[in-house]
């Protein structure tokens, strides 16, 4: 996903987001959290929100932003994140330079992706 991600980014004429293990362990307890507690929402009621999580984890930011999506496959994950005005905004925003990306099985759609950007 991080690929599909950076591809995108590159298309756009922007650089590449460095993948960050600190945001990939939130953003696979993120997804993970989704199935075990049956929601699906920015907002964790284990977590808060992604914000909350990030400060509680001591990542460091200036600018941070989530993509959650639900689907059978990554192929058809990424195709609604870029369909999806908000998510696509995410993916292509000039200030953010890392990603975390968590895929876990599970919950109502066969697979929960979280994307978590942080711009540093």
């Amino acid at each position: 996903m991080v690929d599909l991600v950076n591809a995108e980014r590159a298309r756009a004429g922007l650089p590449p987001l460095v993948a960050d293990p600190d945001l990939i362990r939130l953003a696979r307890l993120k997804s993970a959290d989704m199935v075990e507690n049956d929601y699906f929402s920015h907002v964790s009621p284990v977590y808060g929100s992604p914000f909350d999580m990030m400060k509680a984890a001591g990542i460091s930011y200036v600018t941070a932003g989530e993509n959650i999506a639900g689907a059978t496959s990554l192929a058809l994950a990424h195709e609604g994140f870029m369909r999806s005005p908000g998510h696509r905004a995410n993916i292509l925003r000039e200030t953010f330079t890392h990603i975390g990306i968590g895929v876990v099985e599970g919950g109502p759609y066969g697979y929960i992706f979280t994307q978590l950007f942080v711009g540093r």
